[in-house]
């Protein structure tokens, strides 16, 4: 029988009198953390005293008892951290998995947008990872994908406009609308663009931004259409031309693209307000090896940035850009959300709790992974639908287009033209292969820097409309590589002379696995390897670097399943 309202309110209310008496003292906390040295966000310095916990928000600072007492001496008390911008996918590990690991990095929210698997299985996508996420012991809140597909001229597993994910802003966990890719649309008030853009605002909700070195006029009508953040920027002009037209800037240190060692001079009392941190795209090596938003943090104040300042990007700043007002400090009304380090020089996180309960001290607590409706684990579980590739899929003798590599980098250069593979020259064969609905699409063209020297290297992580991309020497190796792709429900596959070398499959959606993190990361690692014995180009990241390849909305040339475009003039060349 369905809780009354009237009972509702008289449940909530006793909870209530609950917190107030632990607040005046005259209940024991459920929780405290005594003699804590924590930091305050409002007053910007670090407090003394005990912090008091009940019904999992923190009610008090001062003196207290309590039934579950932990002693903070040497140690200090952070409010949990916020990564502002992620998709989970990337991680290549299920969203339980994922907490796993993000848990022993004191993060205790996420905002995600399930723009990846929104492309291979579309509403149906953001439902999986909805109920992937529910009751983990790390928020995890949505934001909608705004580029299904990333443009027009993309082919994905679904086409969703706002009627689509309209009914989606209705849910608790969800913020607003994600990234909104096709800025090109927007500054060219495109109908179906500023629809999505008009419904998000209807509901009150949050609009993002991606919009890589826009400026002038055209950056203008972007922020004018209502977009009000930006995790593109690559540099301290793109960044303050876009603060000072009113956006709020998301300081990306990921896998594909780091960005913080030049944003570093935003980290300032002048500029900070704005800033906050955020992932974006995270690979398993990189959080096992150096870690998550408190990487951020360790490597911001190693910069010279004020340890305070570099905090509230983590914490404070995000939470009062999506509105999330009761996370983000250490006060009496806010969640006993907390990351306890050893110090801000070394920034090691200690212990983790989640509104009150322990989560992470030395080791994450047990937790069960959300159920999942079995429909939606089928779904995610055959997304392939494709004949079997031949070599002469890959045979194009026309001039076709050289997108060219930059170390370190996603964006490209338009390097010329090609007909064949010239490995003196570094140029090869770089393919889409349409995967979602047997359209028999292949784009080809020519990728020079990548490197390989021999084989293929093919994936169907390709950013963002999951098609599988592939790099070869040969289009006898690239048809059997993506093959094997198809054959393992997706994932990386690393060939030569028709001949696995390495791999790892892929078979939520040719995007996630469910195998652990460690695991999963020493598969990629022996990819990595056998692509770089194969001559890949040891400046880039072999696989990241090219799932990128794919994305029609990053400058300059990309590659889609119908040939290879011009990002800025959204034509084929």
């Amino acid at each position: 029988m369905a809780e009354s309202y009237a009972g509702k309110i008289r449940r909530k209310s006793l909870k209530k009198q609950h917190i107030v008496d632990v607040a005046a003292g005259r209940s024991p906390a459920d929780l405290v953390l005594k003699n804590a040295v924590y930091l305050n966000v409002f007053s910007n310095e670090l407090c003394r005293g005990d912090i008091a916990v009940a019904e999992g928000l923190i009610v008090g600072m001062g003196s207290y008892s309590g039934h579950l007492e932990y002693d903070m001496a040497g140690h200090i008390v952070l409010p949990g951290f916020i990564d502002s911008h992620i998709h989970l996918e990337s991680a290549l590990v299920s969203p339980a998995e994922l907490c796993r690991a993000l848990l022993p990095h004191g993060t205790t929210t996420v905002v995600t947008d399930p723009h990846e698997i929104a492309n291979v299985m579309g509403t149906d996508g953001i439902d999986y990872m909805l109920q992937a996420t529910e009751d983990l012991p790390m928020d995890v809140r949505f934001m909608l994908p705004s580029c299904v597909p990333a443009t027009p001229l993309d082919e994905a597993g679904a086409v969703l406009d706002y009627r689509a994910i309209d009914p989606f802003y209705d849910h608790p966990r969800v913020q607003g609308l994600a990234e909104m890719m096709n800025y090109v649309g927007a500054v060219a008030a495109d109908n179906q663009v500023l629809e999505k853009i008009t419904a998000a605002q209807a509901h009150h909700k949050k609009i993002d931004g991606h919009a890589p070195g826009l400026a002038g006029m055209d950056l203008n009508a972007y922020v004018a259409a209502g977009v009000y953040s930006d995790h593109e920027c690559y540099d301290m002009e793109d960044a303050l031309n876009k603060l000072r037209l009113g956006q709020y800037i998301m300081i990306r240190e990921g896998t594909a693209a780091r960005n913080l060692d030049a944003l570093v001079p935003l980290l300032t009392p002048q500029y900070a307000d704005r800033c906050m941190f955020c992932s974006d795209d995270k690979h398993p090596s990189d959080l096992l090896e150096k870690g998550h938003i408190d990487y951020n943090c360790r490597r911001a104040i190693a910069l010279g940035v004020d340890p305070i300042i570099a905090v509230k990007a983590a914490t404070h700043n995000a939470a009062r850009y999506y509105q999330l007002n009761n996370r983000g400090a250490i006060a009496p009304g806010y969640l006993a959300d907390f990351a306890i380090i050893d110090s801000f020089e070394s920034f090691q996180v200690q212990m983790v709790f989640k509104k009150g309960k322990l989560w992470y001290d030395g080791a994450v607590k047990p937790f069960d992974a959300p159920v999942i409706d079995q429909t939606l684990v089928n779904r995610a579980h055959d997304t392939f639908h494709l004949p079997k590739l031949k070599l002469e899929d890959f045979r194009d003798p026309r001039p076709r287009a050289v997108i060219g590599l930059v170390d370190g980098e996603i964006v490209t250069t338009d390097n010329g033209y090609a007909t064949k593979v010239d490995l003196e020259q570094d140029i090869l064969k770089i393919a889409v292969v349409e995967r979602h609905k047997s359209t028999g699409h292949i784009g080809v063209g020519y990728i020079q820097g990548y490197g390989l020297k021999r084989g293929a290297v093919a994936t169907s992580i390709s950013h963002d409309s999951h098609n599988i991309i592939l790099v070869g020497t040969n289009s006898r190796d690239m048809a059997f590589a993506a093959n094997r792709v198809v054959e393992n429900h997706g994932g990386i596959v690393v060939a030569e002379n028709e001949t696995v070398t390495a791999e790892l499959p892929l078979e939520i959606a040719g995007i996630m696995t469910d195998q652990p993190l460690e695991q999963v990361n020493e598969a990629l690692e022996q990819a990595k390897a056998a692509a770089r014995a194969q001559g890949a180009n040891p400046g880039i990241d072999p696989f990241m670097t090219l799932s990128f390849m794919a994305l029609p909305v990053i400058p300059t040339l990309r590659l889609t399943t119908r040939g290879v475009i011009d990002v800025v003039t959204q034509r084929y060349v």
